[in-house]
């Protein structure tokens, strides 16, 4: 008995011992898992592969685009903004138990070690959502080991810092659909040319299938393979609950309609600008374009998506596609010189030529207004300059050369004023402006105004047969806006690095006075007549439903409108690539465009009369003599003019009041002349 007893106790002994050795290794396996799990929480994740490539911001801070080698750009979207039926289909097919696991599916990561460890070889995985989005952000697909333990600490991050629906939304912006397609809205735009948002059940099932294999289950590569995996991921839908058999089977019959593999649909927003930005980024700020692609840098820049979108659509709207004719559109703000939009063609996929930069394009009669200005600020010419509208040779360089214009359609209106003439385009009094006041006044104006294109000191140059790109005509014209104040041209705000470093940001600018404010507003004043009745954009008056100025301009191979508001200075040119002429249904098209784009781009801005400045007289002048008009006169017109330019002598046929010299009816028509702009714009 007592050597039973004592094997008893010392077997005691020894499973006190064994608890107690287990006790202790459970505590330090809880302090480790703890001390792990702390660590993990507070360790940054490393640089994602596609967070080496720069970001493209919004002026409201929102990403419009990615700057990546080789093409690969995707669209990234939020998953509001994803068709419910895709997230399901997503879900149902590669992890099921997404919103109820921590990252990892257990039983399927036994059940794959245990087909490995009988195979000898990583042939197996049980990968979920969160495991194939560290694996895509952060790491290679090769089959290894320590792959596989860097894959399970990412995946526990992953799971720790964000939310499921982060996870998923990153996911599905990251996830590869084939064809260079990566991310849900790039591949729902290039099958089925639509956005995400947008998807049917039938589209989701399709797309949801193709991350397995993306070249075996591409629609474009194997119709029957892809159908057969939509196949399944219906199914898997009905399993989950999703969807009904009923519904699995009209998705399946449903007939697709995919997009012709070779013309896919990216339709990426504001991809012009993107470019623009490039090139900016690259030359003027002197950052290195692999720096750009795989430095990670975050680019602010002035886009507003608003306005681009609004710029898409109104060239959507207004070109159509029975032709090849292409188009530029660049809208400038005129009180701090923020490029808004840009659109540089009709279709980026068919060319990414930009249009808006163009520089090889004259800008026809819409250079006219920087010429008039020229004239109205010398003070050699006013509103009721008087020229004969009729055939004529002119001669210039001493006499040895002639040009003889000619007006459209060979209208000639005989004695006519400068509104008049800026109203109707009429070149003939263009020319003898130019030929009045000179070239050099003309050239030296337009640099002023921010035109760096070379200019060429000939009579034409009143009718803009020097080259000029959209983009520094929407700027020259921003100045007219802005009253005199010129604002260069600004896209880009801020860059930061990954670390969000700053590494450059734009300097504080201030506006330069390079025209006076009276001479600003009496032009103004002047392309207002545009829109009036008799003008040449007359036809898209009602269209805008606030004070506008502008000129359009037309070549037998161009057609232009560019005009502004208090707000807003923009730019249109429409035309061939190959100089083929355009017709007269086709030289129309950049007015509507015009019109479209700055009502839709300046919805939510109340309407805005230019302000006239206190060196701006306004007075009735009988527009026959341009003389003050008298009480009896017929016709009367309130003209504004520069103070000290404005006419002093009643028409012939009238005299003036006694010991009236007419200042006293100047001044009482200043109000008046602002109760004419309101009418003008609240009566269209």
């Amino acid at each position: 008995m007592p050597e039973s007893t004592d094997q008893s106790k010392t077997q005691y002994s020894r499973t006190k011992k064994i608890l107690k050795w287990l006790a202790g290794l459970t505590v330090l396996g809880l302090i480790f898992a703890v001390i792990l799990l702390v660590y993990l929480y507070a360790t940054s994740l490393p640089l994602a592969d596609n967070d080496h490539n720069s970001r493209l911001f919004d002026i409201d801070g929102e990403v419009i685009a990615t700057f990546s080698p080789e093409g690969k750009d995707s669209i990234p979207v939020k998953l509001d903004q994803v068709a419910p039926t895709l997230t399901q289909a997503t879900i149902s097919v590669e992890d099921r138990k997404f919103y109820s696991h921590y990252g990892f599916d257990w039983k399927g990561v036994a059940r794959a070690i245990l087909v490995n460890i009988k195979e000898m070889n990583m042939s197996q995985g049980a990968s979920t959502i969160t495991q194939q989005l560290a694996r895509n952000l952060y790491l290679s697909h090769e089959k290894t080991w320590s792959r596989k333990i860097k894959e399970a600490i990412y995946t526990a991050q992953l799971e720790m810092k964000y939310t499921k629906d982060e996870i998923l939304q990153m996911y599905l912006n990251e996830i590869y659909y084939g064809h260079g397609a990566y991310g849900i809205e790039s591949a729902a735009q290039m099958y089925f040319g639509k956005s995400a948002a947008d998807l049917n059940l039938a589209e989701s099932a399709m797309l949801a299938g193709i991350p397995k294999g993306p070249t075996y289950y591409s629609p474009y590569n194997n119709m029957k393979k892809a159908k057969d995996r939509q196949k399944v991921v219906l199914n898997s839908m009905v399993t989950t609950g999703s969807i009904t058999q009923e519904e699995a089977d009209e998705a399946y019959n449903e007939m697709l309609d995919i997009k012709p593999k070779s013309q896919p649909k990216t339709n990426e927003k504001a991809s012009y600008f993107r470019d623009y930005i490039r090139n900016v980024v690259v030359n003027d700020l002197g950052i290195d374009s692999a720096k750009l692609e795989h430095g990670g840098l975050n680019i602010y820049t002035t886009l507003d998506m608003k306005m681009q979108d609004a710029a898409e659509d109104a060239i959507a709207n207004g070109m159509g596609k029975e032709s090849d004719l292409e188009v530029g559109l660049v809208s400038v703000d005129p009180r701090n010189g923020y490029v808004k939009a840009m659109v540089g063609g009709t279709d980026y996929n068919t060319s990414q030529y930009n249009h808006a930069l163009a520089d090889n394009r004259q800008p026809a009669s819409s250079f006219k207004p920087i010429m008039y200005l020229a004239a109205i600020s010398s003070k050699q010419m006013t509103a009721i300059s008087q020229f004969d509208s009729k055939p004529t040779v002119f001669k210039y360089d001493n006499d040895r050369k002639t040009y003889e214009p000619k007006n459209f359609g060979d209208k000639y209106l005989g004695p006519i004023d400068m509104r008049k003439a800026i109203a109707v385009s009429d070149n003939i009094y263009a020319v003898s402006t130019l030929m009045q006041i000179g070239t050099d006044p003309v050239i030296e104006m337009a640099k002023k105004l921010g035109i760096t294109s070379s200019l060429n000191p000939v009579p034409s140059l009143a009718l803009g047969t020097s080259p000029v790109s959209p983009f520094e005509m929407a700027s020259a014209y921003s100045v007219l806006a802005n009253e005199g104040l010129r604002n260069a041209p600004i896209a880009v705000l801020k860059i930061t690095d990954a670390a969000d470093r700053i590494v450059y940001k734009v300097p504080e600018q201030t506006p330069e006075q390079v025209v006076d404010t009276a001479s600003a507003y009496v032009v103004t004043s002047l392309l207002e007549s545009v829109f009036d009745t008799g003008g040449t954009a007359h036809r898209v008056a009602d269209k805008i439903k606030r004070p506008v100025a502008g000129k359009t301009g037309t070549t037998s191979s161009d057609a232009w409108l560019v005009g502004y508001t208090p707000e807003l200075s923009t730019a249109v040119w429409v035309g061939y690539d190959n100089n083929q002429e355009i017709t007269t249904s086709e030289s129309r098209r950049a007015a509507p465009i015009f019109a479209e784009y700055m009502e839709k781009a300046l919805e939510n801005v109340p309407p805005k009369i230019f302000p006239v400045p206190e060196e701006v007289v306004s007075v009735y002048i009988d527009p026959s003599t341009g003389k003050l008009a008298g009480e009896n006169c017929e016709s009367r017109r309130l003209e504004v003019f520069v103070r000290g330019t404005e006419p002093t002598e009643y028409c012939d046929e009238h005299e003036a009041k006694p010991g009236s010299n007419g200042e006293e009816e100047i001044q009482n028509d200043r109000d008046d002349s602002w109760w004419n702009h309101f009418k003008r714009w609240w009566t269209n």
